[in-house]
């Protein structure tokens, strides 16, 4: 997703999880990192500044033997598989309303966008977990410079352009590490970031100065120490938006964007992501990005090919998840809500993001018939429920 601050903006999670995803908006994972089911409290309205050490807490799970994923998966009924495969966006405003989301379709994941802080603050989301019945992913876009989510609360810090610039690898991460501190003493525990698109367009570009460099090779160095960073606090990083927005025709907010050929991304925009190792255990967020001899006219997100290039060519085994499906013209101008998640999900995404929220029970009752008539295999879903079950901590 790639909102800017003062943008309208539906709220979604992406949830994601945390083993494998955005354009950001100001207004896409990783594999191996635990979610807990109740989040450190973020601090009392009274003061902006979160607890220095927040308290950790184990994630859970209804397995006798945690690391048994196939016994909890299998012993969810399939409108809750596909449920944990939903990233739905949520009103910073509403913590009652997330509550009741959370409640009532028990998705594995919100996404909290706009600029309204009332969800991150007073134990809101502490709520939230407790609504739930496996750990919920909350995700936010928390770059740098025009993509934030806390600044209101915890101040701005630079947009990656200006870290690259400005400070060396060791720096970000320890930046990173500290707004990482402060997300999670907020509740938060994914972040749709680092962006590792490879531009030197203008700041203001729907890129721009979200990426770190125009060299794909100091792009991979400073977006690992972002990443890193936030691992270091507990946070779930997701690198965005594969197979590369950097190059491409214009922003997916407002239509169709098409990238160079597949041998050109491979040449500069595809180098930040080979040896995924690399960066430690990440998640990935797959844009809505058409490329001409690989997707041929369908976006990435919702492209077969997209996927098998991530998991063939470049051997990841986390998250995959989908930039915004609900309020982004280069998938709304082509496919209803709940045939764009469908899409998403037969194509071979993990989690299915929408940051517009609403429409849950529409979205879900047509998985549901999907995985009933076969149009969405129960290997497919069972492959990825577990995937996000891990990347929580809830088995595995």
């Amino acid at each position: 997703m790639n909102r800017r601050r003062g943008a309208a903006m539906g709220v979604a999670l992406c949830i994601l999880v945390v083993s494998s995803l955005v354009t950001g908006c100001r207004a896409g994972t990783v594999s191996g990192l635990a979610i807990p089911r109740s989040p450190v409290a973020p601090p009392s309205s009274s003061s902006s500044s979160p607890p220095s050490s927040p308290r950790p807490s184990a994630p859970t799970s209804s397995l006798t033997r945690p690391g048994d994923c196939a016994a909890l998966v299998t012993g969810l009924d399939v409108r809750r598989q596909v449920a944990q495969l939903v990233v739905v966006g949520v009103s910073g405003d509403d913590p009652g309303a997330a509550v009741s989301l959370v409640r009532d379709h028990q998705v594995g994941g919100i996404f909290v966008g706009g600029n309204a802080t009332a969800l991150l603050k007073d134990r809101s989301l502490d709520a939230v977990q407790a609504a739930a019945r496996l750990p919920v992913a909350v995700s936010v876009d928390e770059e740098g410079g025009r993509v934030q989510r806390i600044d209101d609360l915890d101040g701005d810090i630079p947009s990656a352009r200006e870290m690259a610039a400005t400070k060396s690898p060791a720096e970000v991460r320890a930046l990173a590490a500290e707004r990482g501190r402060r997300l999670r003493a907020r509740g938060v525990t994914v972040d749709f970031a680092p962006d590792t698109d490879v531009t030197d367009a203008p700041d203001d570009d729907v890129i721009g100065d979200r990426s770190f460099s125009p060299d794909p090779d100091r792009v991979k160095t400073y977006a690992t120490a972002f990443a890193e960073g936030l691992r270091d606090a507990g946070i779930q990083p997701v690198l965005k938006h594969f197979p590369g927005h950097g190059h491409g025709s214009g922003d997916s907010h407002k239509g169709t964007v098409v990238t160079p050929p597949l041998a050109k991304l491979r040449e500069v925009d595809l180098v930040p992501y080979r040896g995924l190792a690399d960066y430690g255990p990440v998640a990935i967020m797959v844009g809505h990005l058409d490329v001409p001899d690989l997707t041929n006219g369908v976006p990435a997100s919702v492209s077969p090919a997209a996927y098998r290039l991530l998991r063939e060519e470049f051997a990841f085994t986390g998250v995959a998840v989908t930039d915004d499906l609900g309020a982004m013209k280069a998938i709304t101008a082509q496919y209803p809500l709940p045939d764009a998640v469908l899409r998403a999900l037969q194509a071979g995404a993990d989690e299915a993001l929408w940051s517009s929220g609403g429409r849950v029970t529409e979205v879900l009752d047509r998985l549901v018939k999907a995985v009933e008539t076969g149009e969405l295999p129960r290997a497919r879903v069972q492959e990825s429920v577990t995937r996000v079950l891990r990347s929580k901590g809830a088995c595995g």
